[in-house]
Parts: structure tokens; C-alpha cells; sequence
């Protein structure tokens, strides 16, 4: 039964009143994992833990690390992990399909007027004049899986600059990396706590940003399985709300500056917990702050940008041209933006 149970997983938005996101867990310390990249844009996991903000809404939390984004949506479909943030993808849409998955709420989003995903290409290719996204036809892109949210990207600057890529699936960020690097591939985009610092080392080249050809991109959300969207409304307003309070020491501290140097100095302390744990503070301090993307207010959701993501893919081939937004995600949770 497990394995058939394995094999099924594997195989938007109302406003909801303040005091329903406040509402208590079902029982106090309800014992929960939730999934995490080791991004900055995880922030508000980490310092919803660290804060005591899951354990004041009763849920006792342990956080589970992943290393792509598709891995993360089977692991919640399986029911080995209750929560998660990260990207939009063919399998998370595909689990949404069957039953197994739904989007509750939205996380980090492109804004204009701070810097946010950015265009890299590999020193060999830089000096071969892909100084400017437009100049890679022809040229392969890094992507961790087919239909990850890089292939989305990706795809959109092709159409955007009428480009032919080869798209190279190498299963995780730092394999991902790796290649970009040594040239084995000629560009990728990633988030800019981890853009920045490739670039400062000569390795790579920043050649434009993702912003300009996605304005308001959603590019992670909050997503659990459909049994817990359903059932377990209490506990899901419980992490949303605490979730939430992450979202709110995050952007003051980072993006609006309230508690000063001050305040920035404690949290990229409490982010180094979980992001470049193998550098010094003083070394990994630059990456996290140059990193900084504002997290969408009391989780709430691009409803337009998950659209467009759910269009492409099924443009793709990569889902059923059947699947509708509602399908997707759980429109009871959190506000809509963008509908």
C-alpha cells in the first residue's frame, strides 16, 4: 500500500480575514517538516523557527533540505514533508493534477526597483560576445530538471528575443553551477545572492536581468498536499500565519531598512545559519545582503504570474491542457494580486 500510495503522488486567491490566518494550530506543538532550499529567499522559514514564530502557532517544525525544486513537490505529495516553498514546475503542477498538491500562497516575486533574478553567462561565452541575452541563439541554457521554473525562464527570453536554446537538465543548482563555470554550458539565471558573488569572481558574467522579460515574476509560492489544504485548515492558516511573520522581520530588516545596520547585522546572523554555512560571516554577510528580494506580504499571490507559468507549460506539452488555475491552487488562504 505505501508503495502504490508513493506511486499516485509520484504518478486563486480570496482574502482571508487576519484572524483566520492567526487561528491556533489543532494541537500545541503539532510536529511538522517543512521543505526549504538553502536560499535567502527561504528567509522566512528560518526566522519564523528561529523567532519562535511556528511555535507560538503551536506547530513544532523541522525544517528538510532539498537541492532542486521538483524533488521538494513529490516529497509533499508523498506526505514525507507537510510544507514548502519554492518554484512553480511540471511536476508540482502534475501532482496538483492528481489530486496530490496545492499552491496556498506566494513568496518571493520580481519588483521593480530592486534587483532580483539575474541573466548569467559563462566567462567562454561572455568573450565570445554573449554580452546580452538576445545574443544566445543557438547557445545552451542550464536548467535542474525539463520544466523547471529555469525552463520557464529560459523560454520566455527566447520568445521574448525570437531565440533557438538547447536546454541542459543537470538535476540540481550546483551541478548547475559547476557547468557554468567551467563552460560547459553558456548561460543560466538564478537569484542574486547567488548571481552577484559568480560574477564577482570573474567565472561569470551578469548580461541582463530576469525583470525585463517577466515583470512581476511569482517565483516561489507556499504549497502543501491537498489533504492538508482541505482538511487541516487551522494548522495551514498556523503556518501561513507564522510563515507570515517571517515575511514581515525579513523585508524590515532587509529591504526597508526599520531597525538600521543594526537590525540587517541580526538577520543576515540568523540567515547564516542555513545559507553559505561553509563560509565565515564576514565572507557570506555580502552575498546574503546583495541577495535581498522583498517576500510577498502576508503570503499573498500573483494570481496573473501563476497563470502565465500554468499557460506555458501546457503550451510546452509539459501538463494537461486541461488543468485550470483552480486545480493549482487553494484560493482560500491568502490575497490575490494581479487577477
Amino acid at each position: 500500500m505505501e508503495n502504490i500510495t508513493r506511486r499516485q503522488s509520484l504518478a486563486l486567491l480570496a482574502t482571508a480575514a487576519a484572524a483566520g490566518l492567526a487561528a491556533p494550530a489543532v494541537a500545541a506543538n503539532r510536529k511538522i517538516k517543512v521543505g526549504a532550499l538553502r536560499f535567502t529567499s527561504h528567509s522566512a522559514s528560518f526566522i519564523a523557527l528561529e523567532r519562535g514564530y511556528f511555535a507560538d502557532a503551536g506547530l513544532d517544525v523541522e525544517l528538510e533540505f532539498f537541492q532542486a525544486a521538483q524533488p521538494m513537490a513529490v516529497a509533499i505529495a508523498s506526505r514525507d514533508i507537510d510544507y514548502a516553498v519554492t518554484a512553480v514546475t511540471g511536476g508540482l503542477i502534475s501532482l496538483a493534477d492528481k489530486g496530490a498538491v496545492k499552491v496556498i500562497g506566494g513568496a518571493l516575486q520580481e519588483e521593480e526597483g530592486i534587483d532580483g533574478q539575474q541573466i548569467l553567462a559563462s566567462d567562454a561565452a561572455f568573450g565570445s560576445g554573449i554580452t546580452h541575452p538576445s545574443k544566445l541563439d543557438g547557445k545552451s541554457y542550464g536548467v535542474t530538471q525539463t520544466g523547471s521554473s529555469f525552463h520557464y525562464v529560459g523560454s520566455k527570453i527566447a520568445a521574448a528575443e525570437g531565440l533557438n536554446l538547447s536546454y541542459k537538465p543537470l538535476q540540481k543548482v550546483g551541478a548547475v553551477i559547476g557547468a557554468l563555470r567551467s563552460g560547459q554550458i553558456d548561460a543560466w539565471n538564478i537569484v542574486p545572492h547567488i548571481a552577484k558573488p559568480l560574477a564577482g569572481s570573474g567565472a561569470v558574467h551578469i548580461i541582463g536581468a530576469v525583470q525585463d522579460y517577466i515583470p512581476n515574476y511569482q517565483i516561489t509560492t507556499a504549497f502543501t498536499s491537498a489533504g492538508n489544504a482541505a482538511n487541516e485548515r487551522d494548522m495551514t492558516r498556523s503556518f501561513l500565519a507564522a510563515f507570515s511573520k517571517g515575511v514581515d522581520d525579513y523585508n524590515g530588516a532587509m529591504i526597508d531598512r526599520s531597525g538600521g545596520d543594526a537590525g540587517v547585522d541580526a538577520m543576515v546572523d540568523l540567515i547564516h545559519k542555513y545559507v553559505y554555512t561553509d563560509r565565515p560571516r564576514e565572507k557570506a554577510a555580502p552575498s546574503i545582503i546583495n541577495g535581498t528580494m522583498r517576500l510577498s506580504p502576508g503570503a499573498a499571490l500573483n494570481v496573473a504570474s501563476i497563470q502565465d507559468q500554468l499557460s506555458w507549460f501546457q503550451s510546452e506539452g509539459l501538463v494537461d491542457a486541461g488543468i485550470t488555475l483552480d486545480t493549482l491552487v487553494d484560493g482560500s488562504y491568502v490575497e490575490q494580486s494581479g487577477a
